[in-house]
């Protein structure tokens, strides 16, 4: 039978609509779920700063007595949008697992970490939960808590179906752009198809995601690899079109750069224009560092793993906190049926607890 207490505030979140509004124009956004946990919080007797206004983010901690090291725990609050879901903020509990939008991703593993900073009493150090906006885009909320909370280590509750993992991948956005001349479809001998010329590029970059998926290999999150995402191009039927736009992006290993992925990009592309976007350093924690060590004792685990999706973790282990991650199995992250094991949010949150009364005592 799964905790009632802990099933009814997955729940609870998952009813909040928080789908990210840049993904999305027009959503809800985080304002209402943050108020709902920093609410929580507070009842609960953690300390509470909420950061930022229309999109919070929300501090809350559970002061240990003195000398102890300190603990920060992280979930985001966002979603991505709802399209073809039924009742995506309707949840429903079946057969041990939890329905509805943000269930897998992350709110069940929100739950988890709240109740475990809610009783993490008898501590000398300070566990720190933190529950921010904007991951699933820009991650204007962990970056904003970086800028305010320091700790010695580190735990994010993304997805890792109760594995511990030390490693993800990066990724790089681009931009790719061909220049035409736009001509009236009968004058071949004036116009220049921006399209057509964006062929050539397409093949170049499919034979290098295939030179990348043979290469060197990270022993956690596998090759390299970069697909085409969006293209668009021309005026309308009866015309040459004078531009087309290819947005594309790279996912990285540990030790590859963005300077780097911009000069393969270069070598590829020819003459066409090249715009480098977005982009997030690769993830990785050392296999032997002492907090990772005592996580794997707290989960009675043996080995590590790497995720492929790249996660806020990377930030937390920039800003030189040691992070590793740890998740509930569920499934339809990003999809239209999504769902978390319930039994499986216990294990993160008796876990998160073990860890903490080990590395806060």
């Amino acid at each position: 039978m799964a905790d009632a207490e802990l099933t009814e505030l997955a729940a609870q979140l998952v009813e909040i609509d928080s789908v990210n509004p840049v993904l999305v124009p027009g959503a809800k956004g985080e304002r209402e779920l943050g108020d709902f946990v920093a609410g929580w919080c507070r009842s609960h007797g953690l300390d509470v700063e909420v950061v930022g206004d229309e999109r919070p983010s929300v501090v809350a901690t559970r002061r240990g007595s003195g000398g102890g090291r300190s603990l920060l725990l992280n979930a985001h609050l966002d979603t991505v949008g709802v399209t073809g879901m039924d009742a995506p903020h309707e949840p429903r509990v079946e057969d041990g697992r939890l329905y509805g939008r943000g269930a897998y991703d992350m709110k069940g593993a929100l739950a988890a970490i709240l109740l475990a900073g809610a009783t993490a009493h008898g501590l000398r150090g300070d566990v720190i939960v933190t529950a921010v906006a904007d991951e699933e885009l820009a991650s204007i909320g962990t970056e904003a808590i970086l800028e305010r909370v320091r700790a010695d280590a580190a735990i994010v509750v993304e997805p890792t179906e109760l594995q511990l993992a030390i490693a993800h991948r990066g990724f790089v956005g681009f931009e790719i752009e061909t220049e035409g001349v736009a001509a009236h479809g009968s004058r071949p001998e004036v116009g220049v198809d921006a399209i057509a010329k964006m062929g050539p590029v397409l093949v170049a970059l499919k034979n290098l995601d295939t030179r990348l998926q043979a290469g060197p290999r990270h022993a956690l999150v596998g090759p390299a690899s970069l697909h085409a995402s969006l293209i668009e191009g021309g005026q309308e039927l009866s015309s040459y079109p004078a531009r087309c736009l290819l947005t594309g992006e790279r996912r990285t290993i540990p030790g590859e750069t963005v300077a780097q992925v911009e000069r393969e990009l270069r070598e590829v592309v020819g003459d066409a224009i090249l715009r480098i976007g977005v982009s997030r350093e690769p993830f990785e924690s050392s296999a032997d560092h002492p907090f990772v060590e005592v996580v794997t004792r707290a989960a009675g685990l043996h080995d590590a793993v790497g995720v492929p999706f790249w996660t806020d973790a990377a930030l937390i282990a920039d800003a030189g906190i040691p992070t590793v991650l740890f998740g509930p199995i569920g499934d339809g992250a990003h999809a239209v049926v999504e769902w978390v094991e319930l039994d499986s949010l216990e294990r993160v949150r008796d876990v998160v607890l073990r860890t903490a009364r080990e590395w806060c005592a």
